[in-house]
């Protein structure tokens, strides 16, 4: 997948956000532009946003009190300069604590727009001078306890069911969290994918997952205690990221991280995660953070070596349950991070190995990939702020001394223009198992390029956004049997007179060569164009009402050859009920496309803490219905009914997923209760 490293990354999407404690029914056009954005330039598009979500959730339940506001803790919002960071915190300094939230208009160079981003996510409230410490009664009595559950329930048959699959077709997740504040997690999270048995075969203790997970941050000088299953991320990715991380996005606030971070992992991700203890402890300007973790892996392997890692953590069938945990890895390392003033320098050290050696299949493109056992990564991160310019940057190294840095300059004036230019090379060869960063090939290797983009707002309502992107790759890539390079260019326009109307017209031109097989089975490079085009409008009626309607068309084609195209309209309504507490949204949409190069995406409205964003080729509608009942404060239940309808074809899919039919029906519910 694409992949460039965020500021905290549940706050990655924010633009227009619907924000549960309020039961505003604001359309996320924002989130949905950014992540369809995502999955259509994707070589992987099976992610699980659940952390992401789950987070960013979380905050907005539980906003932070500006009056006690750390740096730190507003460098998590994307949409927060560094200027606007430091102007923010001095308006503290020199006049006290805030009365009210609307003092944020009084602080230089602080927008209307960037505080209304900000207001869900923190309030004013008084504080003593210093903050106490938690008590065990204080917890108890002031915690807050949550269980969710979900069930998927697939109107239709896939062919694995007759004799692959040995568990039911239903899918079912359950978690319980606890939460302090924002100070104090705990939970578990268990599921059972569609296919898997439960209680039964290799299942005999019920659910095939389970997650466990105790969380501290921001106790005094303890930053972060991480028991069970968490994440990491530090620096610009280069060394270590187990994090989401978001691509070239049409918004220069999401283009850095700010933020070395320990996370806990709550979500249904089977994969991108370690277990074991991570701490973080700071000591005056110094941040010290070290980690351990021992876990098992489903894997290919051989009594003598691992020939590949599976990371979808299905297992469905006998083969997929043979795979089950026969691996296990362990990792340990650290970061060391020095701030002050302007200028933020970390270091971090990873040493990884495997129970026995990593030795995949070798193939002409993957050559140079990583294998063997005993892998150390090391990296060093800075980062700088004079006046309205910023510098930023990361060089790691391998165990064999290959290099992999990345180097940006951002320059900021007022909220008005930013501008941002990126350079990132990554040896071809270099090794790392955990690297996320800012890349078009989806990994941290066999990649050079430069980055460019401009934002800006120079008439009133109206937001426009520039990128280039130019790449080269040294060596052979997966489907390309050659040193390759290419282009990628967007432009974006967004008009937003009022708060309840927004419209946007976006255009990406790529070109990016490939692999081509002629009729006459000749096999060739060629540059592969592609062009996409997209219009949406946005707007909510006085009577809570909220209306979107957008069209899609994609056109790609390999040099001499005829172009593929792909149509797509989506309307969406919805509704919420101003004395009942029920909200609905109703979303239709018709796509045609040649073919699956030219297939399109749609943001669908879905569950708490998920986000589904499906693709669809060939000719047919699709129909998603959603509907959220909250009795009362403590009780929550949503249904989603999905249903699309083929006209070019009498089944879908293939091999173990096919569907006789044309139509594909899916119910989806979900529980939740606090108390």
């Amino acid at each position: 997948m694409k992949y460039i490293k965020v500021t905290t990354v549940l706050f990655l999407f924010f633009y227009v956000y619907t924000t549960d404690t309020f039961g505003q029914n604001t359309i996320e056009s924002g989130m949905e532009d950014v992540l369809e954005q995502l999955i259509e330039s994707s070589e992987e598009e099976s992610y699980n946003w659940d952390n992401e979500i789950e987070e960013l959730y979380d905050r907005i339940r539980e906003p932070i009190n500006l009056n006690i506001i750390t740096k730190e803790q507003l460098e998590q919002f994307p949409f927060l300069s560094d200027l606007q960071i430091e102007n923010i915190l001095a308006y503290l300094y020199i006049n006290g604590q805030m009365k009210t939230i609307y003092e944020l208009q009084m602080v230089e160079e602080m927008d209307r727009q960037t505080i209304q981003y900000l207001l869900p996510f923190v309030c004013v409230l008084p504080v003593a001078e210093k903050e106490p410490l938690p008590t065990i009664k204080n917890i108890l009595s002031y915690g807050k306890n949550e269980i969710l559950t979900r069930v998927d329930i697939p109107f239709y048959k896939r062919k694995g069911y007759e004799s692959a699959y040995l568990g039911p077709s239903i899918y079912h997740s359950l978690r319980y969290s606890f939460r302090y504040k924002d100070q104090i997690y705990a939970g578990v999270t268990a599921e059972k994918d569609a296919g898997e048995p439960m209680f039964a075969l290799h299942n005999t203790k019920g659910y095939d997952y389970y997650s466990f997970y105790f969380y501290l941050r921001n106790i005094r000088k303890l930053k972060a205690l991480a028991l069970g299953n968490y994440r990491l991320s530090f620096g610009q990715g280069l060394v270590m990221s187990n994090d989401f991380m978001l691509g070239k996005s049409t918004s220069l606030s999401s283009m850095v991280t700010r933020k070395n971070s320990i996370r806990k992992h709550s979500s249904t991700d089977e994969y991108n995660y370690f277990r074991g203890v991570a701490a973080a402890v700071q000591f005056n300007r110094f941040v010290v953070s070290a980690f351990y973790s021992h876990r098992s892996l489903d894997a290919i392997a051989t009594g003598e070596s691992i020939t590949s890692i599976q990371k979808t953590g299905l297992h469905r069938t006998q083969k997929e349950a043979d795979r089950r945990e026969v691996a296990t890895m362990q990792l340990a390392g650290g970061n060391i991070e020095y701030s002050k003033n302007k200028l933020k320098i970390g270091v971090t050290g990873i040493y990884y190995f495997f129970d026995r050696p990593y030795e995949p299949q070798i193939r002409e493109y993957s050559k140079y990939n990583i294998r063997g056992n005993n892998f150390h990564n090391i990296g060093l991160n800075y980062k700088y702020r004079w006046q309205r310019f910023t510098f930023l940057g990361e060089t790691a190294m391998d165990k064999n001394n290959n290099i992999a840095t990345l180097n940006a300059v951002n320059y900021s004036y007022r909220q008005t223009y930013q501008v941002m230019l990126l350079h990132r090379y990554y040896a071809y060869n270099y090794w790392n198992l955990f690297a996320r960063s800012f890349s078009e090939g989806g990994y941290v290797q066999n990649e050079n390029g430069w980055y460019v983009a401009v934002e800006a707002r120079p008439i009133r309502y109206w937001t426009f956004f520039l990128s280039a992107d130019f790449f080269s790759f040294p060596w052979w890539k997966y489907l390309v049997d050659a040193p390759s390079q290419g282009y990628d260019l967007s432009a974006k326009a967004t008009f937003k007179p009022r708060e309840n109307l927004q419209m946007y017209i976006r255009y990406r031109y790529k070109k990016k060569e490939k692999n081509y097989t002629d009729e006459s089975k000749n096999k060739t490079v060629r540059p592969l164009y592609h062009h996409r085009l997209r219009y949406q409008f946005t707007y909510t009626l006085p009577a809570n009402i909220s209306l979107r309607s957008t069209v899609d068309y994609n056109r790609i084609y390999p040099q001499d050859v005829s172009p593929s195209q792909g149509f797509h309209f989506v309307q969406a309504v919805s509704y919420a009920f101003p004395t009942f507490p029920l909200r609905f949204e109703l979303q239709g949409s018709f796509f045609k496309t040649d073919d699956y190069a030219s297939r399109v995406y749609a943001y669908e409205k879905g569950l708490l803490n998920t986000f589904y964003t499906p693709s669809f080729y060939g000719k047919g509608t699709r129909l998603n219905a959603f509907f959220r009942y909250d009795p009362n404060k403590n009780w929550m239940f949503i249904a989603r009914y999905g249903q699309t309808t083929y006209s070019d074809r009498d089944e879908i899919g293939s091999g173990n997923d096919l569907i006789e039919g044309n139509k594909k029906c899916d119910l989806q519910l979900q529980l939740r209760i606090k108390f």
